[in-house]
């Protein structure tokens, strides 16, 4: 399994190395050391700790949606046109924008703080890694 340095888990889960280092201490988190002696996690281990600890808000709406992929957040800025309209959301550290038309944003009332949700409905997901990341 890959590996990665315990300062980059951290940035993962949006804690601090020390919260790392005490999840650690009690088990939560393997550690070993790399070839150059320093502390790393199993990055599979972070991806269940980080889902396992993920507080997602509520979906308010309460409707069925094929949709898996929804996102709640909080309205943090319109910008409207005659025609057309940008909203950006801020959904926990996720910003997101989205791009329709001046009269949906008035059906809505969307507007700088509205608590609203993001749904993506794509049958094509990019997927980047860093580079010289993910090469085998």
């Amino acid at each position: 399994m890959p590996q990665i340095r315990i300062r980059d888990a951290a940035a993962f889960l949006g804690v601090s190395d020390d919260t790392v280092r005490r999840w650690i201490d009690i088990g939560a988190l393997s550690t070993e050391k790399d070839d150059s002696g320093r502390g790393v996690v199993d990055s599979l281990e972070v991806a269940h700790l980080a889902r396992k600890n993920a507080v997602l808000p509520a979906d308010p709406s309460e409707i069925g949606r094929s949709a898996r992929n929804r996102l709640v957040g909080v309205v943090t800025e319109v910008i409207v046109d005659k025609v057309m309209a940008q909203v950006e959301l801020q959904c926990g550290p996720h910003r997101i924008v989205s791009l329709m038309s001046s009269e949906a944003v008035r059906e809505l009332a969307l507007e700088p703080g509205s608590v609203a949700v993001a749904v993506m409905k794509a049958t094509t997901v990019l997927i980047e890694t860093p580079e010289g990341k993910g090469h085998v």
